[in-house]
């Protein structure tokens, strides 16, 4: 864990300082500087638009009954990627556009979701998938509504509320 730290707090500016300072050396200081400037401001465009298409497909599966797993997973990929390309430097931003692009998003999601599950299953770990109702969806029409338990209803108040 301690060398992973170091790699990723010294190695890597180290390393992307080299980079900045011969890609400055190639096409020029003015330039170079506005590659950095360029792609914070589309990452911070793309990082915005995809965070929000993250966020309408949250809210469409908690309404329609489905653990939100995919896009809770692109909502924290998007702010990573959003995140690396604000920091200026090469490797940073190609990692970064990586994560906000949804093709290699997905594909990335689907490597490290592997790994770690392949990983929880030889701890002994793993997930069970269950469903009450096997033959009915919670969304469809011939659905039986869920059974609340018995107690007091949400929005009624306990007592009444006096003039206010």
């Amino acid at each position: 864990m301690f060398r992973r730290l170091i790699l990723l707090f010294i190695i890597v500016p180290i390393v992307e300082l080299a980079l900045l300072i011969q890609m400055g050396r190639w096409i020029g200081l003015w330039p170079t500087l506005a590659l950095i400037v360029l792609t914070g401001i589309l990452g911070g465009a793309l990082a915005s638009r995809e965070g929000l298409r993250a966020w309408h497909a949250f809210q469409l599966d908690v309404a329609e009954g489905r653990v939100p797993g995919r896009p809770i997973l692109d909502g924290l990929s998007i702010f990573a990627g959003g995140a690396l390309l604000l920091t200026p430097g090469l490797l940073t931003d190609i990692l970064g556009f990586t994560l906000l692009a949804r093709p290699t998003r997905h594909w990335l999601q689907d490597r490290v979701t592997n790994r770690l599950g392949g990983a929880l299953l030889r701890q002994g770990r793993f997930y069970v998938r269950a469903s009450f109702d096997g033959s009915r969806r919670a969304g469809d029409p011939g659905a039986r509504p869920a059974r609340r338990p018995p107690g007091r209803e949400i929005g009624q108040p306990d007592r009444p509320r006096n003039g206010g």
